[in-house]
């Protein structure tokens, strides 16, 4: 699971991925969206919050929420 210390991921934690799919980090699995990609090169170093998909599995699957600039 997820450290709840770390709740907000920038695009420099995600290592900049420049498409869209969903990606295995230390914390679980992230989707990542075309509109979220848009977010990022407009803004590199907004913060998205990460939202749980899927609660109940060993390893979370997560999506990205609100952002911050």
């Amino acid at each position: 699971m997820i450290d709840p210390a770390v709740h907000k991921v920038t695009w420099a934690q995600v290592g900049r991925v420049a498409e869209p799919g969903r990606y295995l980090f230390t914390f679980g699995w992230l989707t990542i969206t075309a509109a979220d990609l848009a977010v990022w090169q407009q803004y590199p170093d907004a913060a998205f919050t990460l939202v749980v998909q899927s609660p109940s599995e060993a390893v979370g699957e997560y999506r990205l929420g609100a952002f911050v600039l």
